[in-house]
């Protein structure tokens, strides 16, 4: 089965670890591509190719302000990645909750000595 073109799923999208850092970096507001180049430490061609994919998936806006273009995360986008993330949760949950009941019973073991 052939895997979805990267630039129409955002799951491919986000599967490269660079635009996650990119939308790591959108999660504190809009930022124009040479913030973000000196934030990555990536060559500019670089950051732009990916904010490209990202746009066609929709994770990432752009906006004219004047020369410069910023970028913003779109989590709607995202919704998709959480939703299929979401369904591991009690996963998780089971095992906080048996670390806590070890955790437990080391304390209790450590005050009884």
């Amino acid at each position: 089965m052939a895997r979805a073109a990267t630039t129409t799923d955002t799951f491919n999208a986000v599967a490269e670890p660079r635009r996650r850092e990119i939308l790591d970096a959108l999660t504190q507001g809009e930022r124009p591509v040479n913030e973000l180049v000196e934030l990555l430490g990536l060559a500019q061609p670089q950051v732009s190719r990916h904010l490209r994919v990202l746009r066609e998936v929709g994770a990432v806006d752009v906006r004219d302000e004047g020369r410069q273009r910023l970028y913003r995360l779109n989590p709607q986008a995202l919704k998709p990645i959480h939703d299929w993330v979401s369904g591991y949760q009690h996963l998780w949950d089971e095992r906080f909750e048996l670390l806590d009941d070890v955790l437990a019973d080391l304390k209790q073991e450590d005050t009884q000595d």
